[in-house]
């Protein structure tokens, strides 16, 4: 939408879609071939060389990843997995869908990552996995996650919904962990509208993935009706419907080799960033861990009503105000009513999560931003603030 003075609306998380990706899409339609087909086993292959993994498996969303990565390790009722409250409610419904039992533990403030200490203090004999959750493109300390999980002979599954680009000494994400599940999702550094991954060496896992994915079916609808002619299929397991199309698969193989491109756009609007805001009296995000690479997903200011004058929420009415869209990753999972309700969590349990959420925004961060938008994001939130934005 156009504001008055003729100026954009800055959306939060909007997508970058080219020429490329548009052509590929009506490429789909007329061949007749919108369905899981050879553009999702491109965008897989690509992916798969992108990330180093030796299987890629490309589902309907992150979501999907997550729930399939538990189903094919055989998590169920009586197991307890570990997470972060500081995320996207995905994670956790995951775990609640396999009928396993989400156990939640507190995230840094600072980092606000899930800390290794405790991970470790809340291991049980009925503990089966780890899911750390890289927010907003930052690193987990996977090292020290891996020590505990091998001493104790748990499966981590990295949530990299946000870290499509990140490493993690040298290796990266997508090839440290049993199983990696990232998402393609609108707002995401590399979209398909929706979409999601999982990653692993393990090729029965990644075998278990691909046919829970469509039905339990022993062949997939491209395998069954290529020109090869008709195959009868099996079901094997129960599954799900959780298979990636080649609509969504034909705008991501256009966007793959922009990755590096485009995150090195990010970096930069990232540093203009963190100098603009340098004087002012809100929070910042923490400088990516050493030897990782951060993903730089979304930037984030910490908003206190006592040191800015202003609530978060009124200062993104006020930005909303002068065409600036923006975010809220995240309000933490144990203070939405269902978890809220089912296990009792209260805001004191986990504070640290609860104090980012009632403080964080996210605000616009795209390869797609040219230099004058980031300067109307800088110009908006200096002015946006009645203390020091002057």
């Amino acid at each position: 939408m156009d504001l008055p003075g003729g100026d954009r609306y800055l959306v939060f998380g909007a997508p970058t879609i080219g020429d490329e990706e548009i052509a590929e899409v009506v490429d789909s339609l007329r061949s007749g071939w919108i369905g899981t087909g050879p553009k999702v086993a491109r965008f897989e292959e690509l992916l798969r060389e992108y990330t180093g993994a030796e299987h890629a498996v490309a589902v309907h969303s992150c979501t999907a990843a997550l729930h399939l990565s538990m189903v094919a390790a055989g998590l169920g009722p009586g197991d307890e997995v570990i997470t972060t409250p500081m995320t996207f409610v995905a994670t956790v419904n995951a775990i609640v869908h396999v009928g396993a039992t989400p156990v939640l533990v507190d995230c840094d403030r600072d980092t606000q990552l899930v800390t290794p200490e405790r991970i470790e203090a809340a291991v049980t004999p009925r503990t089966r996995a780890v899911i750390p959750v890289h927010l907003a493109g930052r690193i987990c300390d996977l090292e020290a996650i891996h020590d505990i999980a091998r001493r104790h002979g748990l499966l981590v599954i990295e949530d990299a919904a946000h870290a499509l680009e990140g490493a993690y000494r040298g290796r990266k994400v997508g090839t440290v962990s049993q199983l990696t599940c990232f998402s393609f999702y609108v707002t995401k550094n590399l979209t398909t509208g929706e979409g999601g991954l999982v990653t692993t060496s393990d090729p029965d896992l990644a075998g278990r993935i691909r046919t829970y994915a469509l039905h339990g079916l022993s062949r997939d609808a491209w395998k069954r009706f290529s020109d090869a002619g008709y195959r009868h299929y099996q079901v094997h397991y129960p599954g799900f419907k959780y298979n990636m199309m080649d609509l969504q698969a034909a705008i991501g193989i256009h966007q793959v080799p922009h990755l590096a491109e485009w995150l090195a756009r990010r970096e930069r609007i990232w540093a203009r960033y963190d100098e603009a805001f340098a004087d002012l009296p809100v929070g910042t995000p923490a400088p990516a861990g050493p030897d990782t690479v951060h993903a730089r997903h979304l930037y984030t200011l910490m908003v206190d009503e006592a040191r800015c004058g202003v609530s978060r929420d009124e200062f993104m009415a006020r930005l909303h105000e002068r065409g600036i869209g923006t975010g809220v990753h995240y309000q933490g999972v144990h203070l939405h009513p269902y978890y809220r309700d089912a296990f009792g969590w209260r805001p004191e349990d986990f504070p640290n999560t609860t104090w980012i959420g009632e403080r964080t925004l996210s605000l616009p961060l795209s390869g797609a931003l040219g230099d004058d938008d980031v300067e109307r994001v800088v110009d908006a939130v200096r002015a946006s603030l009645p203390r020091g934005g002057a």
